[in-house]
């Protein structure tokens, strides 16, 4: 499916019509997402993580966001922050890890914009890590981005 749109993006990259991510990379150390088409990078944003950033998520409520592969696979219609795609986890092994803890592994881990109403706040909170484990965006940003990645796009996390 191809997007038809111009947009320009934080990384000041004009893009084609047809532009369309492919794979979704973030750096958590750097607190750099990079969206790419094949090995060409499409956009950069600067996010902001979870409280508790370093680390691979393990359970529900410790601000982690999480580390590995995983697909952006659906949209929140309904979202509390502007909007949000949601990232696959958990999957079999986060579940499998979990449960040999005895814990929940959480879910409902989404890139998002800012909270709603809250839009304004987005140059001074983006300074910090404030989601719960999320990947947070300005609403700008989160507007280019969901029209740039197409549901089914992999995400790679790492520290």
């Amino acid at each position: 499916m191809q997007r038809l749109f111009v947009l320009m993006l934080t990384t000041l990259v004009s893009l084609p019509a047809w532009a369309e991510a492919t794979l979704v990379q973030v750096d958590k150390s750097e607190r750099r997402m990079t969206v790419f088409e094949g090995d060409q990078i499409l956009a950069s944003y600067h996010i902001a993580l979870g409280g508790n950033p370093q680390g691979h998520k393990q359970q529900e409520g410790d601000e982690k966001t999480p580390e590995g592969s995983y697909v952006l696979d659906y949209i929140k219609e309904d979202s509390a922050y502007h909007k949000a795609m949601h990232i696959s986890y958990p999957d079999q092994a986060d579940q499998r890890n979990a449960k040999a803890r005895g814990v929940s592994p959480g879910g409902f881990i989404m890139i998002h914009g800012q909270r709603n109403g809250l839009g304004w706040l987005s140059g001074i909170v983006q300074h910090f890590n404030w989601t719960d484990g999320c990947i947070a965006l300005t609403n700008k940003e989160m507007d280019e981005f969901v029209a740039l990645v197409p549901i089914g796009t992999p995400i790679r996390i790492d520290w």
